[in-house]
């Protein structure tokens, strides 16, 4: 069988101090599930196509305990889609959100949400506390830090915990790279913002990370260095950074579908409004440069055997 695998004992030393990482696939962030004597917390909810599942794996986690508090770094369908679901499953459950966002979630605005501009769905839900940047909080046994995270979100917020090290990253860092820079794609300058989160991440020097999405981690360092020379490329080209973005929303949304004839990508492609944007500018695009434009991102995706074409269907790998 050889010997156990890194994030198997990582896994292991996390559950000893109460913390259960659930990894998803990318089209959920992760769930990281805290338990203390008399309480528990999770931190984000996934998306809501994954909210049955969602459930579930926290269910079978906590054995018949309840689940007191809930937490998302930001506002992105991804980390917070499966928030109705779990507040209909217990319903005396806290749900705690950043604050930058508070009035949106209050009133359900989900064009300032961002979800009816990206093409994404995220289910109404409501809030009880907020996430203040420079505060601390109990969640299961430990006090953790709230610090702001700008850059991939203005209003993201990562969580510490100085005794232990331990740092929930949200999409601030991820063992490869970081989140797209939203603010960047609106024409507001955030480069310099994402700088400034990894060196706070690197100033509060964590022992482990768990990322918004992929592997928990402890190699920080390295971590820290390809995030860095990632966001140097895109400040070097911001075109760069655009159609990666562009592929990473064409990406999102295959794998929601896993599986869609390419007139109906088209048709999405073409009416989103954020994705308009991005193309467009300031002007009205063209359809058939947007055509071309998707034509020629499917092409990067699929020679990076991200997706595949057949037969006039994009299908998901």
């Amino acid at each position: 069988m050889g010997e156990p695998r890194a994030d198997l004992a990582l896994a292991a030393q996390l559950q000893r101090i109460g913390i259960t990482v659930f990894e998803r696939g990318w089209l959920s962030s992760n769930n990281v599930l805290i338990q203390g004597v008399d309480s528990s917390a999770l931190v984000d909810s996934g998306y809501s196509s994954h909210s049955v599942q969602t459930c579930a794996l926290v269910r079978d986690a906590l054995q018949g305990k309840s689940l007191d508090m809930l937490l998302n770094t930001h506002l992105h369908s991804d980390h917070c889609g499966g928030n109705a679901a779990l507040q209909a499953t217990f319903q005396d459950m806290q749900t705690w959100i950043p604050p930058g966002q508070a009035e949106s979630v209050a009133q359900w605005d989900p064009v300032a949400l961002t979800y009816e501009p990206t093409g994404q769905t995220c289910p109404s839900f409501s809030f009880h506390g907020l996430l203040t940047p420079g505060t601390a909080m109990r969640l299961g046994d430990m006090a953790w830090e709230v610090h702001a995270a700008k850059g991939h979100d203005p209003h993201s917020v990562v969580l510490f915990e100085p005794t232990t090290r331990v740092l929930i990253s949200a999409d601030a860092l991820w063992e490869s790279g970081f989140g797209i820079v939203f603010p960047e794609l609106d024409g507001i300058d955030a480069f310099d913002e994402v700088a400034a989160t990894l060196d706070l991440i690197e100033a509060l020097d964590p022992q482990t990370v768990i990322p918004g999405h992929g592997s928990v981690f402890q190699n920080v360092g390295a971590a820290l260095t390809r995030a860095r020379s990632r966001l140097d490329q895109f400040v070097k080209s911001p075109e760069l950074h655009r159609r990666h973005a562009l592929k990473v929303l064409i990406k999102f949304k295959l794998l929601e579908w896993q599986s869609v004839s390419w007139s109906d990508m088209l048709a999405w492609y073409v009416k989103t409004p954020f994705i308009r944007s991005i193309e467009g500018g300031l002007t009205d695009p063209d359809p058939d440069a947007m055509r071309r434009s998707l034509e020629s991102l499917i092409g990067e995706l699929a020679a990076r055997q991200v997706l595949r074409v057949l037969a006039g269907q994009l299908i998901n790998i």
